[in-house]
């Protein structure tokens, strides 16, 4: 059965006899009519491809003994390539940085940094539990990105422009009514498997392009869009982690990214946009599994050598927080071993005299790098 909006959305379609241009001035409500038409021999063999790496990663991030080692590091690195697609960008030392001191030493880019990682690494933990992903929880993600209780805009007059031009390349619907819609209808085809039977990569690729076009946002978008995708793995048990940053292969490709995004709007032709988004994929789990790989090497050296050297101060709970944290420090190490602060300074002073840790200072703070972990996270990253 048909609402107002569906109408309109017919109505409002735009077809310039000369360019041949087909442009729907409003996202269609999901599902997609003759979907299958797109599931063309190349995107189900690129699909097939893609789920075949996503299970090697989600087994071998298993395999890491304590899951907060990949949540914490990932996530960090995931927000940081997100917000790099925004032009908010930071270091690898600036974000490290951050989470050891007050937010008065952070400068303000790295703080959007580091709250795309906040905001990703709570809508997980709820996501994994529910396996569900409400319109709340998206509201919360864009919440803890802007530091706002806008929701949903109500107010017209959102433009898409060329950054380099100034031109309009897409106008989002405007209507306060019909985002809602929109929105209530992308959450229930998120979650209602029986709307759509195309394989959940597939629909992961259609939930991206729906959220980016309805835009439902004054702020925040791209990152909280870009957050869905993760959760969607996660609730559909294609990963247990948020371990899959494909903002690091959107970045590569940025230009391409609008371009397939905006292609759709245009043509109707979804088939490039779906190998777009398995190609990032397909990409980013095998570059994730080499990091995972390595840094379970770089942990089981690590852990014989302390066992070799310092048998006095060796403990797993101690090897997890050089791992936990690239930069660490005394405070850490205390609430995590739950140690004196004297205790807790003996032990990294002596990592530190033997080369597993550097120690650093600001001001009268010491902190201590992890540099094999750093670099490693630096060349995969």
């Amino acid at each position: 059965m048909h609402n107002i909006f569906d109408y309109l959305y017919i109505f409002r379609l735009k077809y310039t006899e000369k360019a041949k241009i087909y442009m729907p001035a409003s996202p269609p409500f999901l599902p997609l009519e003759n979907i299958e038409q797109w599931e063309t021999r190349t995107v189900l063999k690129r699909t097939a491809e893609a789920h075949r790496f996503l299970a090697e990663l989600k087994g071998i991030a298993a395999s890491i003994p304590n899951e907060a080692i990949l949540i914490n590091t990932l996530s960090l690195q995931e927000a940081k390539d997100s917000s790099e697609v925004e032009n908010i960008v930071t270091t690898h030392d600036e974000l490290y940085k951050a989470n050891l001191f007050e937010d008065a030493l952070v400068n303000p880019a790295t703080k959007e940094v580091q709250d795309c990682a906040i905001a990703l690494k709570q809508a997980f933990a709820t996501v994994r539990k529910t396996k569900t992903i409400r319109l709340h929880d998206i509201l919360v993600v864009q919440q803890h990105l802007e530091h706002n209780n806008a929701g949903l805009r109500r107010l017209p007059g959102t433009e898409l422009k060329n950054v380099n031009t100034g031109k309009i390349v897409y106008t989002p619907p405007q209507q306060a009514d019909e985002i809602s819609s929109l929105m209530d209808n992308l959450v229930q085809y998120i979650n209602d498997d029986e709307l759509c039977d195309a394989d959940p990569l597939v629909k992961m690729a259609i939930i991206h392009h729906q959220f980016e076009s309805i835009h439902p946002f004054y702020d925040g978008n791209g990152r909280t869009g870009r957050i869905v995708n993760i959760l969607y793995l996660v609730a559909k048990d294609l990963l247990n982690l948020p371990v899959l940053y494909l903002s690091r292969f959107i970045t590569q490709h940025k230009a391409d990214y609008y371009q397939q995004l905006q292609s759709v709007r245009e043509t109707g032709n979804w088939e490039p946009w779906l190998l777009y988004i398995l190609d990032g994929v397909i990409d980013t789990a095998k570059n994730t599994i080499a990091l995972i790989s390595e840094m379970k090497v770089l942990m089981t050296d690590v852990k014989h050598r302390m066992r070799d050297q310092l048998p006095k101060i060796y403990r797993q709970d101690l090897l997890n927080n050089m791992f936990h944290h690239p930069y660490t420090k005394i405070e850490f190490v205390i609430d995590e071993l739950g140690v004196t602060r004297i205790t807790a300074t003996k032990y990294l002073e002596q990592l530190v005299e033997h080369g597993f840790l550097q120690k650093q200072r600001i001001g009268r703070a010491n902190y201590y790098i992890n540099q094999p972990l750093c670099a490693l996270l630096m060349v995969r990253g």
